[in-house]
């Protein structure tokens, strides 16, 4: 019975304590060993994260975009081989966004737009800003908050009412710490009181600062401002996410009906749909976040290879030892586990110290970068299972080679 314990418990970890104290012995060459996997793991969480932040990122700003949204732009006007781009083409009317609210049934609220850009006036400052002619619909659909006073009424888009909604960016350099509510602002020497702060949005799609803008009537934009009689894009909410595709198709017939567009010819107009537009970018943002943790993980192999032949060094250079073991009364698997436990010991050492380098990694990164690095348990558990893998793997040739060395020539061994 004895003997039974001795073999099942005694045996394993005398054979522990011998690779632990093989591996103290040689404290420099251990660490420097554990690094390529401290930099293979740190690298690979640090990745991942980087990625998984600026996938969020990237789909808190197509979120932010509004609910189950339609965007339909003017088609691209060409002008002496010239392309003026999207929303340039005199295609999209306000009788066109009177038609879809009203014949399409999914079609839940629309905002007619259209954008200038202003020199803005007020308390003694000016500002050039963004100056976007909306509906009283815009910020439902965009599911935008204010955080303060009201939105303008279709009472005074009707009457091209002079009123305007500021961004937070826009308040910020015109009035500094001042409230604007209740102020004039100046446009094309046009004035027009402010009712109501927009809630902070921050960049949105293209890095541009949403909070850098005027929204006032567009019919006020189109009749005191710039004169324009066509739309630069509409704005659309469908009732829900399913019924997206079914509200383009619908709209893509109506609108050609419109505008007498034949069969075979081009539209003049052009529909983002929110729905393709955040699974476009899911996608595209997983396959970087892949391509990173891939590339990170190729210093994962490049650790791998540096513990093999550290431990193949260690082999030969242990090999009298190896032989006093055997004829000790050692056994080829006690050889065998105490250097797999060597190169085991030293992946897991390198990957706990690479999770809380890649860690650290990823908080420096946020510190710089405009978005937050997101460090996912999945990371960190497959950081620790391919680092132990990479033991496993890369430490059993040389245990291998150890366990199978003849007694007699390694005591000869010199």
């Amino acid at each position: 019975m004895k003997i039974l314990l001795q073999a099942v418990f005694l045996r394993p970890l005398l054979t522990a304590m011998i690779a632990l104290r093989s591996l103290r012995r040689n404290k420099l060459r251990s660490i420097l060993t554990a690094l390529g996997i401290i930099i293979g793991v740190a690298s690979v969480v640090a990745m991942v994260a980087v990625g998984n932040g600026a996938q969020a990122r990237i789909e808190g700003q197509v979120a932010a975009l509004g609910q189950n949204l339609l965007l339909i732009f003017a088609g691209n006007r060409h002008s002496g081989g010239v392309n003026s781009g999207l929303g340039s083409a005199s295609a999209l009317t306000l009788a066109d966004a009177r038609a879809l609210s009203t014949e399409i049934v999914d079609i839940v609220a629309t905002s007619p737009e259209i954008t200038t850009t202003g020199q803005a006036i007020a308390n003694g400052r000016n500002w050039s800003t963004t100056v976007a002619g909306e509906s009283p619909d815009y910020l439902k659909i965009r599911d935008w908050k204010l955080s303060e006073g009201s939105m303008f009424t279709d009472r005074e888009v009707r009457s091209s009412a002079k009123v305007a909604i500021i961004g937070t960016k826009t308040a910020r350099e015109l009035f500094g710490p001042l409230d604007p509510m209740g102020q004039t602002v100046r446009v094309q020497n046009m004035p027009f009181v402010i009712i109501g702060v927009l809630a902070s949005k921050g960049a949105g799609m293209g890095g541009q600062n949403q909070d850098d803008r005027l929204i006032i009537p567009y019919t006020t934009v189109m009749k005191r401002l710039t004169g324009d009689k066509y739309l630069r894009m509409i704005n659309i909410q469908v009732a829900s996410a399913d019924r997206m595709d079914s509200a383009q198709q619908q709209i893509t017939n109506l609108l050609r009906q419109r505008h007498r567009l034949s069969e075979g010819r081009d539209n003049d107009f052009n529909i983002l749909n929110q729905k393709e537009i955040a699974d476009t970018v899911g996608s595209i943002s997983e396959i970087i976040t892949m391509m990173l943790g891939a590339i990170a993980g190729m210093s994962l192999l490049v650790g791998g290879i540096g513990i093999m032949n550290i431990m193949l060094v260690s082999v030969t250079e242990r090999t009298r030892e190896i032989g006093i073991r055997v004829a000790v009364g050692a056994q080829a698997s006690d050889i065998l586990t105490q250097f797999l436990i060597e190169a085991i010991t030293l992946s897991l050492l390198g990957g706990t110290i690479g999770v809380l380098s890649g860690i650290g990694l990823s908080k420096l990164v946020g510190m710089f970068a405009d978005f937050q690095a997101i460090v996912s348990p999945g990371s960190i558990v497959l950081a620790f299972s391919v680092s132990f893998a990479i033991g496993v793997f890369f430490g059993f040739y040389p245990a291998r080679k150890a366990a199978k060395l003849d007694p007699i020539d390694a005591l000869r061994y010199e």
